[in-house]
């Protein structure tokens, strides 16, 4: 029978030792994987924990959900699908993934474990230039001495030629043609075609150069890890040859000047995966490798959907009386 704290020894197995071995180990300062994230904004600073954040460690686990953000529609998913422990990709902080109650009282009354691996995960494996077409040559977590800030240099694939062949392999490999078939659907059955969908509406796209610009050796960057055009100029002088820019996870719209920048340089420049696409990125690998080390485990992916619908057709037309009734009698200055 595997056990909760089974599952944290996978976890610190895959990762090479990164997670805390017990409930007092972040507060020794000698994980380096403990990290504090804030904006200083008052009261909002998250500490990473990565490993067990709540559960009993001896409690038997016979499913698993992996996910990038635990949110309360996961937690009610997990709970009606009978799933014993959740794994969440981004820190976890009370109220603020638990629908604004305690955790140990949510997770508690459904008997679920959660755990945690994000910091602690990230740069144990090549997959995201892999997906995006190249193999790099150079790696930093901390260019121009920002830490967290990611980049790399590599050169493409042999059968990457152009823009367009990096764009296709993105497309099929994130199964894109499925999700505009999804998004169809779901626009023509509830007769509103002013539906959006993140991973439609946030898919790869070109914003300097077109489908048949070639490309060889490109800089692969993450915009909100701290990426700057100062960054971006230094790193085309040190790797003479780089044609194209690569940006993940997140990425800039016009009027950015990153934009401005790679057009001054020659450069082509991509928005490759969105935030929303990591589910596949970093979500599946992790999946697989705990199936390796838990082979009697049943392992789920969830992977989130977020849809945008205007206000005046949302739900039916039942519910939207109920919220103009309920916000004209009672939801106004007294």
């Amino acid at each position: 029978m595997t056990l909760v704290k089974d599952v944290l020894t996978a976890l610190d197995d895959l990762t090479n030792g990164r997670c805390l071995k017990s409930p007092y180990d972040w507060a020794s300062g000698k994980n380096p994987w403990v990290v504090t994230k804030s904006s200083s904004i008052p009261g909002k600073a998250i500490v990473e924990m990565p490993g067990l954040v709540w559960g009993d460690p001896e409690k038997p686990v016979r499913k698993i959900a992996v996910m990038m953000t635990m949110t309360e529609s996961a937690i009610e998913l997990a709970a009606a699908t009978g799933v014993d422990a959740m794994i969440a990709h981004h820190p976890i902080g009370d109220a603020s993934n638990s629908g604004g109650v305690l955790l140990k009282y949510y997770l508690g009354l459904y008997g679920l474990a959660c755990f945690e691996l994000h910091e602690a995960f990230h740069g144990l494996h090549p997959g995201i230039p892999w997906l995006h077409g190249h193999k790099p040559y150079f790696a930093t977590v901390n260019y121009g001495g920002i830490p967290g800030n990611i980049v790399y240099v590599g050169d493409v694939f042999p059968e990457i030629h152009t823009l367009g062949d990096m764009i296709a392999r993105l497309d099929c490999l994130m199964n894109a043609s499925s999700d505009e078939k999804m998004l169809t659907l779901e626009r023509s059955h509830r007769c509103c075609d002013k539906i959006e969908e993140t991973s439609v509406a946030a898919r790869a796209k070109i914003l300097v150069g077109s489908l048949d610009s070639p490309m060889k050796k490109v800089v692969h960057i993450f915009p909100h890890c701290g990426f700057t055009p100062e960054h971006l100029e230094k790193i085309v002088c040190e790797n003479p040859g780089i044609d194209t820019l690569i940006a993940s996870i997140s990425r800039v719209y016009p009027g950015h000047p990153l934009i401005e920048k790679a057009e001054e340089l020659g450069l082509n420049f991509v928005c490759g995966n969105s935030h929303a696409m990591e589910i596949f990125e970093n979500g599946v690998p992790l999946a697989n490798a705990l199936k390796n080390h838990l082979p009697d485990v049943e392992v789920v992916i969830f992977r989130e959907r977020m849809t945008s619908v205007p206000l005046d057709l949302i739900g039916s037309q039942e519910i939207r009386e109920y919220g103009s009734r309920i916000a004209g009698e009672y939801l106004h200055r007294k």
